[in-house]
């Protein structure tokens, strides 16, 4: 579809977005659900234009060199200043798209119906979301091509991990930002400013602990900094084996507490949010206080990482969570914070 097509195409595209978005991702739909407009089509739209990046990213099937390659159109597909078309991204892409494409690979193949749900947004919008998602869509190229010839990504040091999650995560803190902060006071824009990368590097170091088996068997990533795991004594290949889970209990310790390291920060930039453009306080406190819970199973039972694959919230505790969002109540977030961190917030 072209970019100059009419505003129906551009509602459908939306529309569209709007139920893929809780094919790739339920939190993230959350998130979403929680918003109003503008706000909620800026950022539905913004993270699935994220996505497609971590898809080709993520997808072990494509050498790297064609992977860094289709990254780099797709950034100059978001170029203003570039020729390049969703089309042309799209022509490219078509031969690595899995003949049964699951709901991530299905955002891939449509995204010249997410360029034209972009292309509908506010000028100001677009403003707001093109570099940052730019800055993720190269910032992930670099490291493809970082280690193109490891068969996948083996970071050496927290230093790496957390560059890593700038951009994978930091730079959508960066948008959200980005979007809220035209229009307030000098005071709570840097204090927004100054706190975004807490909430997103919070948020994405605990699925970088949570996930760490997933992550290996099914894009062969290791986020796990190589130099925790030489500490253990232990290699990439140890972690599908149960039999290590109590080996990897001190490595998941230590990304863990670096993950708690940003829960000040990332409270910090909620406390600071303006509920303007559509946004809702509670958008944002669910995914941080989700990122809460996770940290106190990961705390309770960091054996299960490797054990069971996965450390999850339970689903009664979620949907407890929402309901106390539920009708516009906006609890204290400090206080549930407390709490969630001590025991599930649907045992009260």
């Amino acid at each position: 579809m072209s970019r100059n097509q009419g505003g129906q195409v551009q509602r459908d595209d939306l529309d569209y977005c709007y139920e893929a978005v809780g094919d790739v991702s339920r939190t993230f739909a959350l998130t979403v659900a929680e918003l109003d407009e503008p706000m909620s089509s800026d950022i539905c739209v913004g993270y699935l234009l994220c996505r497609v990046a971590d898809t080709i990213e993520d997808a072990s099937h494509i050498p790297p060199a064609d992977q860094s390659a289709l990254l780099a159109t797709f950034s100059d597909v978001l170029d203003p200043d570039d020729e390049t078309t969703a089309a042309e991204f799209r022509a490219d892409v078509d031969e690595w798209i899995p003949e049964n494409p699951d709901a991530d690979w299905d955002v891939v193949a449509s995204t010249p119906r997410v360029v034209s749900a972009f292309d509908g947004l506010d000028p100001s919008s677009q403003a707001a979301i093109r570099p940052p998602v730019r800055e993720l869509v190269d910032g992930m190229a670099m490291f493809v091509d970082r280690y193109a010839d490891a068969g996948g990504l083996r970071l050496e040091t927290f230093d790496e991990l957390e560059e890593y999650c700038w951009y994978a995560a930091g730079t959508v803190g960066t948008l959200v930002t980005g979007l809220l902060s035209r229009n307030v006071d000098d005071s709570v824009r840097e204090t927004l400013q100054n706190n975004a990368r807490s909430f997103a590097m919070l948020l994405q170091l605990v699925n970088v602990t949570k996930d760490v088996v997933t992550d290996y068997e099914e894009e062969d990533n290791v986020y796990l900094p190589q130099e925790l795991l030489e500490a253990e004594d232990l290699e990439p290949s140890d972690i599908p084996d149960e039999r290590n889970s109590e080996a990897f209990v001190p490595v998941v310790g230590r990304v863990r507490e670096r993950a708690e390291s940003y829960l000040n920060g990332a409270q910090a930039w909620l406390d600071a949010m303006p509920e303007i453009r559509g946004n809702t306080l509670s958008a944002w406190a669910i995914p941080f206080l989700l990122a809460v819970a996770t940290l106190r199973e990961l705390e309770d039972r960091p054996e299960d990482v490797i054990r069971e694959g996965d450390v999850k919230v339970s689903r009664s505790e979620v949907h407890a969570l929402l309901e106390t969002f539920s009708g516009g109540n906006e609890p204290n977030v400090a206080d549930l914070r407390a709490k969630i961190r001590k025991q599930p917030i649907d045992e009260f």
